[in-house]
């Protein structure tokens, strides 16, 4: 039988069956180890409040913490809005965590 991918789409290897979560988008049910997981990372508070926080501020250098959200997809949700692309057979071979572009400060 003809394989389109080395772990069928999924990471359960040796395990019979793995509980289902739901999409973030659409609220379908996904095995938990075929859902696509990003973990969105914003700040607390906007922009526009940042300034006056820090002025009202009494710790001077306070870094305000970060939120960091889970979010977890189906695959026909992430491959929608663009956090996963379709790649060709060739591609599909190559392993590799895509590169991170990081911005420096």
């Amino acid at each position: 039988m003809v394989v389109k991918r080395r772990n069928h789409g999924r990471s359960k290897t040796g395990r019979g069956h793995t509980n289902p979560i739901r999409c973030d988008n659409c609220a379908r049910c996904v095995p938990k180890d075929k859902a696509i997981k990003r973990f969105h990372v914003r700040n607390i508070v906007e922009t526009a409040a940042l300034r006056d926080i820090m002025d009202a501020s009494v710790i001077e250098g306070y870094n305000l913490p970060k939120l960091y959200i889970k979010l977890q997809y189906c695959v026909s949700c992430a491959i929608h809005s663009h956090i996963v692309r379709v790649r060709s057979s060739e591609g599909r071979r190559n392993r590799e965590p895509p590169q991170r572009y990081r911005f420096r400060k």
